[in-house]
């Protein structure tokens, strides 16, 4: 099991699932102050993902197609081309990403690469330079059993359908739930 701590702990066991949430940068409001205090850390991952969703704070970059493409092309990339994990389900929404996957190499490694990758990219078809694009640190959870795995990608695919984007799951087309008509 890798451990390492940035602003948050990050524990990452090898062969075991894990829910990664990547948002843009400048997407919460500095000093902001989401849900109740003292609440445990999935409660306010709750918290914040509920505002995310609303998309009210800072740049929301992934509502144009094309970033959403790149974005969604990257996570496929990092499975099919480069192996760097086993893609379970997923999402992209207009200012985050939702992902549950199996890394076959450290999740340091495949965040970087697949992060690196889309950021680059898609700064380059913002005409932007030199600006960051996602929030340096990320939310990960280790997804502990069946039960739970179950219920993250039900997380996943509906989040588009809570934040009001789409009637079903199926409909969204930046999602592993999506099914074309």
């Amino acid at each position: 099991m890798t451990l390492y701590v940035r602003r948050l702990p990050h524990w990452q066991p090898e062969d075991e699932p894990l829910f990664l949430t990547w948002r843009l940068h400048g997407t919460l409001p500095p000093n902001r102050y989401i849900g109740p205090r003292g609440l445990a850390s999935g409660e306010a991952f709750v918290c914040i993902d509920r505002y995310l969703d609303q998309a009210t704070h800072g740049p929301s970059w992934m509502r144009r197609p094309e970033i959403a493409q790149l974005v969604a092309g990257a996570l496929h990339f990092g499975e099919q081309n480069l192996g760097l994990y086993r893609l379970h389900a997923w999402v992209v929404m207009p200012n985050h990403a939702h992902v549950l996957l199996t890394a076959l190499v450290s999740a340091s490694r495949l965040q970087k690469s697949v992060e690196g990758f889309a950021a680059r990219e898609a700064n380059k078809l913002l005409g932007r330079t030199g600006e960051q694009f996602w929030q340096r640190e990320s939310y990960d959870h280790w997804v502990r059993n069946q039960t739970e795995f179950e219920r993250v990608v039900s997380y996943i695919e509906q989040n588009p359908v809570k934040s009001g984007l789409a009637c079903q799951a199926e409909e969204y087309r930046w999602s592993s739930a999506y099914k074309p008509v």
